[in-house]
Order: structure tokens, then C-alpha cells, then sequence
């Protein structure tokens, strides 16, 4: 008998899934509540690299993602004429043989996971969340918004970056701060030779294509914005396609008209980051995923960091007798790695607003997929 035996997990994103898909393959008995009636997740493209390939992998995935998007090795770096600054490599990860890198249409991947979460024997329920929670020494008795309750050996909150759970237990962490960086996302038809990711660099603004699958690439833009405002969703494809316009290589400029087709679904975020000290327990309740180490994309690894610590948590709660012992080790191999996605994304970030060192910015990159290419 592990450290628990009956599990709530709330919300059913990236981490909660995985969390949930691992917890149950190891004999727990896992709830899962989504508020979201529809269990779905919006967006275009999602990037992902090697260490979030091994993690899929891990859960029996991987093959599946060769099929529905893209994978591949290493990434070219440009400036916006075309001319090429380098390549950054994309290392294997240790323990596996999965690509270095890949992508693939964010609601095929979710869907994927939301299959898998069924299969193994999760009980879902959609529209739902929990309303209160009371926990005492040995288990949590949790409410939920269909007015039915249960009592759980530990509760996983996973229910992301606007986190009720989080709101809860650690009044004391501030909103999402604003970084002063938007980020522009479409899809448009792949060019043959758009055959793994290609960035180019302008001043203050990079512009990225990456294959999702065998007809289409997904496109992102970051943007310095100093205020965090609302733009028009009328006005975005024009604004899409002038922000390509400085970006003379020619393999950009045949791709502008496909910024104003519907197909290109463009959607804009403001981007934020969040890393909420740890541990992030309180108790039986336990956090992941974006509801304590939310990154902004540019290591292409907030999706996979909170995949990792669902894994991670279901690996010691299975190995452990004892919970606190169960915490220790995960908060022991997933605090320094999710800091330093956080930090070297934000570095990224700055260098890119400031009109910084290409070299040192290519550098990080590389430093930083050394790293998470390791052991987890």
C-alpha cells in the first residue's frame, strides 16, 4: 500500500491529466472534476521538446503525437532578412529515444490525454469543481458545485494559472505580473521546406514557424507591448500580417496571406509568469502545473513541466508509504527544474525586449535544453 490510496484531482489540463493517467495506472482510485463542461482546450499550436516528448512517452503517447503532428531535430535561427544566425541543437533526452523536439495542434494533444484519462480508468466528471475544502490529519472532505462530496487521501490541484485552489490555500501569492511581451499564434499551410522549427530574430520582436503536422506549421509572433491592453479580435489579422511585413526573407513574405485567411485562427496573449515558493502543499493539497510554475513559451515548456510533475508525484506517492515522505521527494526533483525553466524563459524574454545579445539569447537556449534534456 502506497502513501495514499484515494485521490481528487481538480482540473483537467496538461498536468492534471497526466497526473491523473499515472496515479491510476499505479492502482489508485482517481476522481477528476473540469469545469469546463466541454473538457477542451482552445489555442493554435503548442511547441514541445524533447523532455515533454519523453514524458508523453512515459505515458504511452508518443507514438500517437508521431502520428497526429510533427517531430524533429534541432532549430535555425535567422535574422529578419533570412541570413542564418546558427542552429540550435535539440538534444535527445536522457533515457530515451524520442526526437528532440516536435509540435502539434494544442486541442488534438489535449484530446489525446483526455482519451488516455478515460481509458485508464479515471472517473471524470465535467462541469464540476470542488466548493469547499476541510482536511484533517488522515484524509479531505471536499463539496463539489453538483452537491455531492467525498472524502480523499489528497487532493491535486491542477486547475491552472487563475487557480481558485491557489487563491485558497496561498492567499499570500500575488496575480500573474505582466511581462511586457505579447504572443501571436496561427496556423497556415507548411511550406516543404518547413521541416522543423525556424525563428527569426527582428529588433524586439521574433517571429517562429514550426511543422504541426503534415499540411500545416504553426506560427508565433512576440511582440514588446509595455502595457498590458486589449486589442481588437477584428483588427488581429491585419495586425498578424503587418507584424510579418518587416520580415524580409522571402519564406515569410509567401506566408502574409494566409494571416488574413479564417483558417488562420490568430489568437493573442499577454504573457505572465508565476512561481509560487515552495513546497507547494498545504497539507493533503497538493499543487501542479501552472497553478504554481506557470513560464512563458520561450523554452516551449510550460505544457511539459507540468506534465513532468504529474508523473513525478504519481512515481512517489506510489513509492512511498509515507505521504510527507511522498512530498519531500517530489518537491526535492521538481523545484530546481521548474525554476529554471521560469528564470531562463524570463531571460529569453528580456533579451528579446531589449534589443539584446542574439548570441548570449542563442546560448540560453542551448544551455537550458542541455538541462531538461536530463533525467527527471
Amino acid at each position: 500500500m502506497g502513501a495514499v490510496n484515494r485521490v481528487l484531482v481538480v482540473g483537467g489540463g496538461f498536468a492534471g491529466m497526466a497526473a491523473a493517467i499515472r496515479m491510476r495506472r499505479a492502482g489508485l482510485q482517481v476522481d477528476l472534476v473540469e469545469i469546463d463542461p466541454a473538457w477542451g482546450a482552445l489555442g493554435a499550436g503548442i511547441t514541445v521538446n524533447g523532455a515533454t516528448l519523453r514524458a508523453l512517452e512515459a505515458l504511452g503517447l508518443y507514438d500517437e503525437f508521431v502520428e497526429r503532428g510533427w517531430v524533429s531535430d534541432g532549430a535555425d535561427l535567422h535574422l529578419a532578412t533570412g541570413a542564418k544566425l546558427g542552429e540550435v541543437p535539440t538534444p535527445k533526452p536522457v533515457g530515451s529515444q524520442v526526437s528532440g523536439g516536435g509540435a502539434i495542434m494544442r486541442p488534438v494533444l489535449a484530446g489525446m490525454l483526455a482519451r488516455a484519462t478515460r481509458e485508464a480508468g479515471v472517473q471524470v466528471r465535467t462541469g464540476c469543481t470542488f466548493t469547499t475544502l476541510q482536511q484533517d490529519e488522515r484524509a479531505v472532505d471536499v463539496g463539489f458545485t453538483d452537491r455531492t462530496a467525498g472524502r480523499y487521501d489528497l487532493v491535486v490541484g491542477a486547475d491552472g494559472v487563475h487557480s481558485s485552489l491557489r487563491g485558497l490555500l496561498f492567499p499570500e501569492i500575488k496575480p500573474l505580473s505582466y511581462i511586457g511581451q505579447g504572443v501571436w499564434r496561427a496556423v497556415m499551410p507548411r511550406p516543404a521546406d518547413i521541416v522543423r522549427p525556424r525563428m527569426w530574430f527582428g529588433q524586439h520582436i521574433k517571429l517562429g514557424v514550426n511543422p504541426v503536422s503534415r499540411s500545416h506549421l504553426y506560427m508565433f509572433i512576440t511582440e514588446d507591448r509595455p502595457t498590458k491592453e486589449h486589442i481588437d479580435p477584428d483588427t488581429w489579422p491585419d495586425l498578424f500580417a503587418g507584424l510579418m511585413t518587416p520580415f524580409t526573407d522571402p519564406m515569410v513574405q509567401s506566408l502574409i496571406p494566409h494571416a488574413r485567411e479564417p483558417e488562420a485562427a490568430i489568437d493573442y496573449r499577454p504573457l505572465a509568469n508565476l512561481l509560487v515558493p515552495a513546497p507547494w502543499n498545504r497539507g493533503r493539497v497538493v499543487m501542479i502545473g501552472d497553478t504554481v510554475a506557470a513560464t512563458t513559451p520561450h523554452l516551449a515548456s510550460g505544457a511539459g513541466i507540468g506534465i513532468e510533475s504529474g508523473i513525478v508525484l504519481a512515481d512517489e506517492l506510489a513509492a512511498h508509504d509515507d505521504l510527507q515522505t511522498a512530498l519531500d521527494r517530489f518537491h526535492a526533483r521538481r523545484w530546481e527544474r521548474c525554476r529554471m525553466v521560469i528564470h531562463n524563459s524570463e531571460r529569453l524574454c528580456r533579451i528579446e525586449i531589449e534589443g539584446g545579445d542574439k548570441a548570449r539569447h542563442a546560448q540560453i537556449m542551448r544551455d537550458s535544453m542541455i538541462a531538461l534534456a536530463q533525467p527527471i
